[in-house]
């Protein structure tokens, strides 16, 4: 069998040096603030339930002459094993030095920067939003229903992500 770290499922054409990984709703005006390195490469978490993470940042994106490339949201842990992030960053809706409140995915992918040593950049979000959202939403995707009936859902929007992931 062979090494599956080493195999290359990557597409050729992206820049492995220069690969930022975004999370979350980010606002239009901090988004301006970016610099993006030449012939790199944006990867976009996708964000479940609604997908309006994704949808949002690529309009923005494609503005400035990058192609992003849309990805699940429980995809980062592959493209970290494949040493391929070299940048996060996530929508913030409010920090302190003991921590942020960021949109639901930031904190594994948080823990997963610290390990990997690579640096997270905190970004205001675009609103700010609920704690929670609706339970339905996540039992269904593009109105099709993915989960039986008497199934429960739990959609937590925000979590913490304390300080020590973020240094």
């Amino acid at each position: 069998m062979q090494d599956y770290k080493k195999k290359n499922v990557i597409p050729e054409y992206y820049n492995r040096e220069s690969i930022i990984l975004f999370q979350g709703i980010v606002s239009a005006d901090a988004l301006k603030k970016i610099k993006f390195p030449k012939g790199g490469h944006v990867f976009i978490c996708e964000g479940r339930p609604t997908l309006e993470a994704g949808r949002k940042i690529i309009r923005i994106i494609l503005k400035r002459g990058i192609t992003p490339t849309v990805i699940s949201d429980n995809m980062p842990g592959f493209l970290f094993f494949k040493g391929l992030v070299k940048e996060v960053v996530m929508a913030c809706q409010y920090a302190d030095e003991s921590g942020a409140l960021c949109d639901t995915g930031a904190l594994i992918l948080a823990v997963l920067a610290k390990k990997h040593k690579v640096p997270v950049k905190l970004l205001p979000a675009e609103q700010r939003t609920r704690f929670l959202g609706d339970p339905k939403a996540i039992l269904s995707f593009e109105n099709q229903r993915i989960a039986p009936q008497g199934t429960l859902g739990y959609v937590p929007l925000v979590e913490w992500v304390p300080a020590k992931y973020l240094k």
